[in-house]
């Protein structure tokens, strides 16, 4: 039996993350070619916004103390990664971020993801924003190419996205807190001007 590599993630399962959940978006967001241990995994975002929040992926931490390296390979974008706070059982708390940072990405760049981060990227471009990664991905898990199990969406989906979302002001990129952290605790916009609070 062939194994499946391509996922894509359409509109409806972004809303849950979305800055906007209403606004209408593009059928897809972002294509991924899962790649397992004996390959990288390909990703591609569509250009655009919705509701002015740029295309991104969806988020995740990962469950374990895995590392990750991404290359990016065309166009330009924004990472952005968040650290969590823990409990003194070592839980994270999902809406206490401990760091935040936000870094600017463009073709031949690349970015190491330290273990127990979130992250996700955002397409600021006017093109593909395309990155291979070296997570490893078990085909034999419930959903590999789709929710492969060494990350965890959870948290993310619990507080709908990030401590900030990336969006489109006078035609460049800059950052709005999202309302359902109760603390960020240490910040690096990387040079991104915050204009407010989701409304």
């Amino acid at each position: 039996m062939a194994v499946e590599h391509l996922a894509v993630r359409p509109h409806q399962r972004m809303k849950e993350v979305l800055m906007h959940p209403e606004a209408p978006g593009p059928a897809v967001h972002y294509y991924m070619i899962r790649g397992g241990t004996e390959q990288r995994n390909i990703t591609v975002w569509e250009a655009g916004t919705v509701s002015g929040e740029y295309i991104k992926t969806y988020g995740h931490y990962h469950v374990d103390d895995l590392p990750e390296t991404y290359w990016f390979l065309f166009g330009e974008g924004i990472a952005l990664l968040q650290k969590l706070a823990a409990d003194e059982n070592g839980k994270s708390i999902p809406d206490i971020v401990e760091e935040f940072r936000a870094i600017r990405v463009k073709a031949g760049d690349t970015l190491d993801i330290p273990a127990r981060w979130g992250h996700l990227a955002v397409n600021t471009g006017k093109s593909y924003l395309v990155t291979a990664d070296d997570s490893p991905v078990n085909f034999a898990d419930k959903d590999p190419v789709g929710m492969p199990s060494h990350a965890d969406y959870e948290d993310v989906k619990k507080m709908r996205g990030f401590a900030y979302y990336v969006v489109e002001k006078d035609g460049a990129p800059a950052l709005v807190k999202n309302p359902l952290y109760k603390e960020v605790r240490a910040t690096d916009f990387g040079g991104l001007p915050v204009v407010g609070e989701v409304k």
